[in-house]
C-alpha cells in the first residue's frame, strides 16, 4: 500500500464526516457545496457546511462552520487536532483568505489541514504554512 494510500485511508472518517456535511451545504448560489469535518484530540468529530447569503459578504464557508460551532458547543481549541475540507467533483482548493486566519488562531502551528474532492487527489498543509506572516494579537 502507498504512502496516500495509507494516508486516504486513515483519514477516511472524516472525509466520510465532511462528505455528509457538503449535502447539507446551502449554497444556491455559488452551487459549490462544501463540507468540513473537525476532529478533536479524543477522536469526536464535529460537521460544518458553506451557508451561503444573497449578501455575499454574509457568507459563511464550511471551515469557519464547523469552527465556530465546536466553540460555541463549548468546545476549546487546544483540544482541535485537524480539519478535513471536502469540496465534490475533481478539483482541489485551499482554504479561503478569512478561513485560513480563522485556522491558524484556533489550530496548533503543526495541526493538518486536509484539502479532498471525489478523486483520490489530497491536499495537506501543516497551519505554520497556511498562512505565512499570519497576524496575532500580542
Amino acid at each position: 500500500m502507498s504512502d496516500s494510500s495509507k494516508r486516504i485511508q486513515a483519514i477516511e472518517p472524516m472525509y466520510e464526516q465532511a462528505r455528509q456535511a457538503a449535502g447539507r451545504a446551502y449554497a444556491p448560489y455559488s452551487q459549490f457545496p462544501v463540507g468540513a469535518a473537525l476532529k478533536l484530540k479524543d477522536g469526536t468529530m464535529l460537521q460544518g457546511c458553506n451557508v451561503e447569503n444573497a449578501s455575499f459578504g454574509l457568507c459563511n464557508c464550511a471551515e469557519r462552520t464547523v469552527i465556530f460551532s465546536a466553540i460555541a458547543q463549548g468546545k476549546l481549541a487546544c483540544d482541535f487536532d485537524s480539519l478535513l475540507i471536502y469540496m465534490p467533483g475533481d478539483s482541489l482548493y485551499s482554504p479561503c483568505g478569512a478561513c485560513r486566519q480563522v485556522i491558524v488562531e484556533f489550530f496548533a502551528a503543526d495541526a493538518l489541514i486536509y484539502a479532498t474532492c471525489d478523486t483520490e487527489q489530497m491536499k495537506v498543509w501543516r497551519v505554520d504554512a497556511l498562512l505565512p506572516g499570519v497576524f496575532k494579537l500580542p
